[in-house]
């Protein structure tokens, strides 16, 4: 891009041209592949180009609209398909769209234009350059009516990413429903997925609609697929070949019109390996996979989700909400957060109500500091001082060091108890921490006062003045 509103054009004469000139070096940021009226070979030019430069943007122009031909395109790889006639601006408009998320533009300002609220308790944020090409990826399918497989791990936003394919699709005015395969027993689930007839089976009283019908001319998001059973799985095929199914206990098939939707959160090849995923289903499924990164691919985000948790968890408490420390960014960002997003707000639940920055921070894997003074002098504070050394210096001694850790922050808490007669309150103070943290690691460490500090009121002497077991 030359300027704002400009670029600068390379134009070539054949598909065969464009990838001779990508393969000798040439890096562009974005190709315009034109495909004219009954060529095919462009299509060869298309494959090659995502082999060679998978990371280069292609949007396809395009005489026709037919289905077969777009969906062919996207499967190919196309980032976007235009069809002729189209006018100079949205041509500008989708150039524009393009190249921002290849170069990942704007951190802080498209962060907050990328959260897209897809209901009460349901979001899409789109602050990190893989969530951008993940949105740009999903604008796109959201068009191509066809079944969808839609992988990742357990809380990284599989059924936010569904809601969004939904909400941006043409079937956006009808229901969208969401079924856990892994929640249910099999029969259970086949009752809410197919629904029943009166008398199909004992209990069975009235007649019940199922989850497809439910979702007609809307989206079915099947959630852990892998996780249905075999017998099902059958019956689920029926429906993406035949498009038509039967009530549980029922003799007349049913038409249905619903997009279906996959989503796992484990390993399709181990499924498939096991038999626990019939390879016919995953064939129809898997036409067209969307695969979403876990939080700790996407750090950009995450300054971004804590402040979103903390004012939406705050509005629901009814509490004022919290500020975090650098410390505390930073320590966000450093962390894995193996259970994505679900463990992200979860964190910041705990945050919101506890309101103790040392037991956040401990949450996190950091070092929990006892305060800038430690307790007379006491040589915990230089064992405390080593123990951090070692964990900065040999992190393949993460065990040890831990170990080395947690002793000498007990050793602290043991002296200035000690020095304050077991009340509690007074050795917060004097560690500098909260109360609530000091009872947290004095019940973590299972620490108890000795005979000599028990309070007179143990020996039935009364509570009131005693100062102790505070």
């Amino acid at each position: 891009m030359a300027e704002a509103g400009s670029w600068e054009v390379e134009t070539t004469g054949s598909g065969l041209e464009a990838l001779e000139r990508v393969q000798s070096g040439i890096c562009p940021a974005l190709v315009l592949l034109d495909v004219a009226r009954g060529d095919v070979d462009s299509f060869y030019t298309l494959r090659w180009l995502r082999r060679v430069r998978p990371e280069v943007p292609v949007v396809v122009l395009s005489h026709t609209d037919d289905a077969q031909h777009r969906v062919e395109a996207i499967r190919l790889g196309a980032q976007d398909y235009l069809v002729r006639p189209f006018d100079e601006q949205e041509l500008a408009e989708t150039l524009r769209r393009h190249l921002t998320l290849s170069e990942g533009a704007g951190d802080g300002e498209v962060a907050g234009e990328q959260m897209e609220q897809l209901g009460e308790d349901m979001f899409f944020v789109a602050a990190s350059p893989a969530m951008r090409k993940l949105r740009a990826q999903v604008e796109l399918l959201a068009q191509v009516d066809v079944p969808l497989l839609i992988v990742g791990e357990s809380g990284s936003g599989k059924e936010a990413t569904a809601r969004l394919i939904h909400k941006l699709s043409v079937r956006s005015g009808f229901r969208f429903r969401q079924v856990n395969c892994g929640a249910l027993p099999g029969d259970m689930l086949e009752r809410e997925l197919f629904g029943y007839e009166a008398g199909a089976f004992p209990g069975a009283t009235r007649t019940k609609t199922g989850k497809f019908e439910i979702a007609q001319k809307g989206t079915i998001l099947l959630d852990e697929v892998a996780a249905m059973p075999l017998g099902l799985q059958s019956r689920l095929l029926e429906i993406l070949q035949e498009k038509r199914f039967s009530r549980l206990g029922g003799e007349s098939p049913l038409e249905v019109d619903v997009r279906i939707l996959a989503a796992t959160n484990g390993s399709i090849e181990q499924a498939l390996a096991d038999r626990k995923l019939r390879e016919d289903l995953y064939y129809r499924l898997s036409a067209f996979t969307v695969h979403v990164p876990p939080l700790r691919q996407r750090k950009d985000e995450i300054p971004l989700l804590l402040g979103y948790f903390m004012n939406q968890l705050a509005k629901h408490y009814t509490l004022p909400a919290r500020t975090y420390s650098s410390a505390m960014l930073e320590a966000c960002q450093e962390h894995a957060w193996p259970g994505n997003l679900r463990e992200l707000e979860n964190f910041v639940k705990r945050y919101l109500v506890m309101g103790d920055e040392n037991l956040a921070l401990s949450e996190l894997g950091r070092d929990w500091y006892v305060g800038s003074e430690h307790p007379g002098g006491v040589e915990a504070a230089g064992a405390e001082v080593e123990a951090g050394k070692l964990k900065s210096g040999a992190s393949g001694l993460r065990s040890l060091v831990q170990s080395v850790k947690g002793e000498a922050e007990r050793n602290a808490i043991a002296v200035a108890l000690e020095q304050t007669g077991w009340n509690r309150k007074a050795a917060a103070r004097l560690l500098k921490v909260s109360y609530r943290t000091l009872l947290y690691k004095i019940q973590q460490y299972h620490m108890s006062p000795p005979p000599t500090y028990l309070p007179t009121s143990f020996t039935g002497q009364g509570v009131k003045g005693s100062g102790h077991g505070q």
